[in-house]
């Protein structure tokens, strides 16, 4: 017996039969679709190396069953940048050096893409902390990951307030 599913992956209608009923979001992503940007740290919802956004919101895609999703938006850290222009949470990361090893960054990227669409992240450093503490860096890059956020936050707040001023 096969599963239908319909989602919306980085953009794109994508029709999907699922063969196991179990299967998480995030083998679906990585094992069939080939998306292996979302890690596969703890597999228990711990580190965050699975966030993913999922119609908007963060999630662990290794705690939810990809038969769950019918209908579904998924964002996923290859479909953030537009064609070779990188979204301005990624360019940040790599301005204030938000990552050593690369194994966390996918997750924490969309942690930070999700808190800052949530309208949650502000630039106070400790909201921003709270925010991303579902997000573990084994190497220790917090303190640029921190000021990454903090700069992507302050431009996507300046967006807003021209677009309000626009209008």
């Amino acid at each position: 017996m096969t599963i239908p599913l319909r989602l919306t992956l980085n953009g794109q209608p994508r029709e999907i039969a699922l063969d196991d009923p179990r299967v998480t979001l995030l083998d679906l992503l990585r094992e069939r679709l080939g998306l292996t940007g979302a890690k596969k740290g703890c597999d228990r919802g711990q580190c965050g190396a699975c966030t993913v956004l999922v119609d908007g919101r963060r999630i662990n895609s290794c705690l939810t069953l990809a038969a769950s999703l019918d209908g579904a938006e998924i964002l996923t850290i290859e479909g953030l940048a537009e064609g070779d222009r990188l979204h301005p949470v990624q360019a940040a990361f790599i301005a204030h050096d938000g990552f050593q090893c690369g194994f966390c960054t996918p997750g924490q990227i969309m942690s930070a893409v999700g808190l800052i669409r949530e309208g949650q992240a502000g630039t106070d450093p400790e909201r921003i902390r709270e925010g991303m503490s579902g997000n573990l860096c084994r190497c220790g890059a917090y303190a640029g990951i921190l000021d990454a956020v903090q700069e992507a936050s302050q431009a996507a707040s300046a967006r807003t307030e021209q677009r309000e001023d626009a209008a």
